[in-house]
Parts: C-alpha cells; sequence; structure tokens
C-alpha cells in the first residue's frame, strides 16, 4: 500500500463529535465560561495549569483504565478571543483496547454572534475507528451533557 492508499484508508476511519446550537447568551459570556478553568471545572473537568494562551499546557484527570492513568494532556492550540478555542486533547496508552486506547484528538469551540445569542460549534475531531470507538461513543453523548452544563454556567449571573 503507498503513502496515498495508506492515508486514504486512514482518513475513511476517522470520525468526529461536532454539537452545533444556539445558545441565548452573549459571546462574551460563554467565552467568559471557556477560559475560566474555574468556570470549565463545573462545567467539564477541574483543569490544572490551563490559561487561555497558544502553546499552553494543561491537563484533566479522569477515571483511570486499565494501563491509562486518567491523565488528558492538552496544549491550546489557537486562541481567537470571543471566537475560537482551540485545543490538543490526548490521553491513553498503548497497552489498552477500548477504554483508555490512545486518543490523539483535537477540540475546537467556534462561538458567533446570531440574534439570538451565539451559535456554539463544538467539533472533537480524529478519533480513529476502531481503536477509538469506545472513546466516541462515550464523549459523543458526554459532549451534548457539556453544552447543556456550559449553558447553564453561562446562563448565571
Amino acid at each position: 500500500m503507498n503513502a496515498a492508499e495508506l492515508k486514504a484508508e486512514t482518513q475513511d476511519n476517522i470520525r468526529d463529535i461536532v454539537i452545533d446550537e444556539v445558545l441565548p447568551h452573549a459571546p462574551e459570556t460563554i467565552w467568559k465560561a471557556l477560559t475560566s478553568a474555574q468556570l470549565i471545572a463545573r462545567w467539564l473537568m477541574q483543569p490544572t495549569g490551563f490559561e487561555a494562551i497558544e502553546g499552553n499546557t494543561f491537563t484533566f484527570q479522569t477515571t483511570p483504565g486499565g494501563a491509562w492513568d486518567g491523565v488528558i494532556h492538552c496544549r491550546v492550540l489557537k486562541v481567537v478571543a470571543n471566537r475560537r478555542l482551540v485545543y490538543a486533547w490526548k490521553g491513553g496508552d498503548e497497552r489498552n483496547t477500548g477504554y483508555g486506547a490512545p486518543l490523539d484528538t483535537v477540540v475546537t469551540w467556534s462561538l458567533t454572534p446570531v440574534e439570538a445569542g451565539t451559535r456554539i460549534r463544538l467539533v472533537h475531531a480524529g478519533f480513529v475507528m476502531p481503536r477509538n470507538e469506545s472513546a466516541y461513543n462515550v464523549m459523543s453523548g458526554g459532549w451534548k451533557k457539556v453544552v447543556r452544563q456550559l449553558d447553564e454556567i453561562s446562563g448565571e449571573k
């Protein structure tokens, strides 16, 4: 198999989670919830070392599984205030299959002002099937809950 065929085959096995909703809050309000470590802890998980600065590295701790310690390693890739936040999301261990299998993905939050508030588009990209099928299935539902919690936190005064 040549490189082009391998890339085509690999691309066929890549899945992304996409959530696209309109929340009744200003982009600045949602941005604050997306970029404040204290608020992130309320709608996602407690981050360690998070700052919305390109190149910054931080971690989340989730439930360990098998050979994986449960640490999600992240690096901020792009910050456009009130518009876009992108970070790498990596975890897992080569010795695991199913939960805790190696994961090397990217999370992108895009905010667009609309008449009803802000269109929020979350894309968690790069799940390689079948290796990441467990993470993809769990996180597909998980991210929907996260966006609902983000909405609730953004609505607090």
